[in-house]
C-alpha cells in the first residue's frame, strides 16, 4: 500500500483559506486513490482565530484518510507565537512520522515552513515533494518588518530556505497568476495554477434581494468577514471610511487577528459608532450576514508583495448578489475586473476613494455570476488538482 504525507497547517473544523482548501482536496485525493494508497494528513487544532474554539481529534480515520491534528501552544498571532507554534508543529510531524514509509510529500504552504517541512521529509523519504503555494513568505516578510537589522539577519536565511525548498521540488502550484515572474528562477520545475475556487456551501446559497431592498430606505450594510490582521489593514481603511460615510452606513466586521487591537484603538480614538466588530463564526451563520448585506468588502494592506496575491475571500464573496466593494491592487485587480461584474476595485488604503465609489455605486440590482460559478467551482478545481498530484506516486 503506498502512502502519500499531506502537510497542512490549516484544516477542518478550522475557520481560514487553508482550511477551507485543503480539507475538500484531501477528501479528493484520497478517493482518487482509494485501495492503493494512504492519504496520511498532518495538521494543527483549531487555532487560526484566539476567540474561535472548536472540537476536534486529534486523530481520525476516514477510510484511507487519516488525520493527525497537533496541539499548540497557545498564541495570539505574533510573530514570537507563530515561530512557537510553527516550531511545535514541524517537531510533532517529525516525532508522528517516524518508522514510517511514504512515496510522496504534498505540502501547501502560506508561509514557507510546512513547505520546508515537506522539503525535510522529501529528503528523507528520497520521494517527489509537491508543493502548493499559497503565498510568497519571504516577499511578504521583506514588507512587513520594518526593522532593517531585523531584516538584514532575518531575510538572507530564509531566502536560502526557499532556494532549497523551491528548488527540490517536482512540481509546484500557484495559488495566484500573479506569482509566475517570481517563479521564473527556479528551474526544472513543473508549475500548475490551481486557485482557489467557490465551495458548495456558497453555490446553493439563494438570493435575499427582497428583504435587503426593503431596508434600503434606511441604513446601508457593508459586511467584512475574514482576518484582522496587518495583511488586511482594515485599522488603515475602516475607521476613516465609516467616519465620511456616517449614520447612513454600518459596517460589520466579522473576524479575529493580530491588527484588531489597532482596528479598536483607531474607531475609539475618532468615536466611530457605525462599525460593528464581531467574533469568527461558523460558515452557516456567515452565509446569512453576506445575505443581508448591501455591499461586501474586501481589502489588503498597501504593501508590494499583496500585488501579486489573489485572496481566497474573493471567490466567496462573489456567490452573493451583492456589489462587491475590494480596495487590492495589482493581480487581484485584474482578476477582479475581468472576471467579476458588479465590482467596484479602490486602491488600498483610499479611504476617500473607497466613500466615493460607494456612494455612486447602485444598490438592489438583480446580480447574475453564473459564469464566474461555473468556472472556478472549488470541486472542478480539486479534482484536477487531485489529478495532477496523482502522477508522481
Amino acid at each position: 500500500m503506498k502512502r502519500i504525507i499531506y502537510l497542512t497547517f490549516y484544516f477542518e473544523p478550522d475557520l481560514c483559506a487553508g482550511s477551507f482548501r485543503n480539507s475538500p482536496l484531501a477528501k479528493v485525493l484520497a478517493e482518487k486513490v482509494k485501495g492503493d494508497c494512504i492519504v496520511e494528513v498532518y495538521t494543527t487544532m483549531p487555532n487560526r482565530y484566539d476567540t474561535y474554539h472548536a472540537e476536534a481529534s486529534a486523530y481520525e480515520e476516514r477510510g484511507n484518510l487519516i488525520i493527525h491534528r497537533i496541539a499548540l501552544p497557545a498564541h495570539e498571532s505574533g510573530m514570537m507565537d507563530q515561530i512557537k507554534s510553527f516550531y511545535t508543529y514541524f517537531r510533532e510531524v517529525i516525532r508522528l512520522d517516524k518508522g514510517k514509509k511514504a512515496d510522496l510529500i504534498f505540502a501547501s504552504s502560506s508561509r514557507l515552513f510546512t513547505a520546508f517541512l515537506g522539503y525535510i521529509l522529501s529528503i528523507k523519504y528520497k520521494k517527489p515533494l509537491y508543493l502548493d503555494i499559497r503565498d510568497i513568505f519571504v516577499d511578504t516578510i521583506s514588507d512587513v518588518i520594518k526593522s532593517p537589522l531585523i531584516k538584514f539577519f532575518m531575510l538572507p536565511v530564509l531566502k536560502l530556505i526557499e532556494y532549497q525548498t523551491f528548488s527540490a521540488a517536482v512540481h509546484i502550484n500557484l495559488i495566484s497568476g500573479g506569482f509566475k515572474a517570481y517563479f521564473n528562477q527556479f528551474k526544472g520545475v513543473q508549475f500548475s495554477e490551481f486557485t482557489n475556487g467557490i465551495d458548495d456551501e456558497f453555490l446553493q446559497v439563494k438570493s435575499n434581494l427582497t428583504s435587503r431592498k426593503s431596508e434600503q430606505l434606511s441604513v446601508k450594510t457593508i459586511v467584512y468577514a475574514g482576518n484582522i490582521g496587518e495583511g488586511q489593514g482594515l485599522h488603515k481603511i475602516i475607521p476613516q471610511a465609516a467616519e465620511m460615510l456616517g449614520k447612513g452606513y454600518r459596517f460589520i466586521l466579522i473576524g479575529d487577528g493580530g491588527a484588531k487591537a489597532k482596528l479598536l484603538s483607531e474607531l475609539q480614538n475618532r468615536h466611530v459608532t457605525n462599525v460593528e466588530v464581531r467574533k469568527p463564526v461558523q460558515r452557516n451563520l456567515l452565509i446569512e450576514e453576506y445575505q443581508k448585506a448591501d455591499y461586501l468588502f474586501l481589502h489588503l494592506n498597501d504593501l508590494e508583495a499583496f500585488k501579486k496575491v489573489l485572496p481566497s475571500k474573493i471567490f466567496e464573496l462573489a456567490t452573493f448578489p451583492s456589489p462587491m466593494i475590494a480596495g487590492v491592487s495589482g493581480y487581484a485587480k485584474e482578476f477582479i475586473e475581468r472576471e467579476i461584474s458588479h465590482s467596484f476595485v479602490f486602491s488600498p488604503c483610499d479611504a476617500e476613494e473607497m466613500v466615493q465609489g460607494i456612494k455612486e455605486y447602485p444598490v438592489g440590482q438583480e446580480i447574475d455570476r453564473k459564469e464566474f460559478f461555473n468556472k472556478f467551482k472549488r470541486d472542478h478545481i480539486n479534482h484536477a488538482m487531485a489529478d495532477s498530484i496523482i502522477q508522481y506516486l
